[in-house]
């Protein structure tokens, strides 16, 4: 009986914590939780849906109409940072995001000589995570990223491109190592462009 009365105390407490999320954000369902301290830049394209839970030192920006939604049942561990630029970036439903994790649309060209990099302009690519994916610690998800569903990213990975559903991803640069093989019904061995290479 102890033990629920304090985990209902704690989500309460979560809940009451989350009140100044709320107010900057546009949309968050009652059911989900968002840790301070934040921070939250351009608020008001951001929309969080039911169950998710955003740990601690979260840093969202929006720039320029680009807009950010989490899907339900989303966990972000700390020190998450996300940014969207211009377009539509998405977290799927029920993935798990581990602390220190960056995801970003957003590039900066660094072309024009003797100009700051931050004044030159942005190049936006379609970044979206799919559902039920694992992304592990102080991965970095960069712009033009589409991770499948249930792709599994590995920890300190820095990843671009466009991945195909259940595939394991690690490295700098992160190249995929493993795919379901429905056929097998086991995770197998693949090489960087996925084919399989233990059957």
């Amino acid at each position: 009986m102890k033990y629920f009365l304090k985990k209902y105390i704690q989500l309460f407490w979560w809940i009451f914590c989350t009140v100044p999320v709320r107010l900057k954000v546009k949309r968050m369902s009652l059911k989900s939780v968002f840790l301070s301290p934040m921070i939250i830049h351009n608020g008001k394209n951001v929309k969080i849906e039911k169950w998710v839970t955003i740990y601690p030192a979260c840093r969202m920006e929006t720039h320029n109409g680009g807009s950010i939604v989490i899907e339900k049942g989303v966990n972000i561990g700390q020190n998450f940072h996300i940014t969207s630029g211009e377009q539509e970036l998405r977290i799927g439903k029920n993935t798990t995001i581990l602390g220190s994790v960056f995801i970003t649309n957003i590039d900066h060209d660094y072309t024009e000589i003797g100009k700051h990099i931050l004044e030159q302009k942005h190049i936006i690519k379609k970044t979206e995570i799919g559902e039920n994916c694992f992304i592990g610690y102080a991965a970095a998800i960069q712009a033009g990223t589409v991770l499948g569903k249930q792709c599994v990213v590995g920890t300190h990975s820095v990843v671009r491109g466009v991945f195909p559903d259940y595939c394991v991803i690690v490295g700098v640069p992160a190249k995929i190592v493993k795919r379901y093989s429905f056929e097998k019904q086991a995770w197998l061995r693949t090489d960087a462009n996925g084919n399989f290479i233990e059957w």
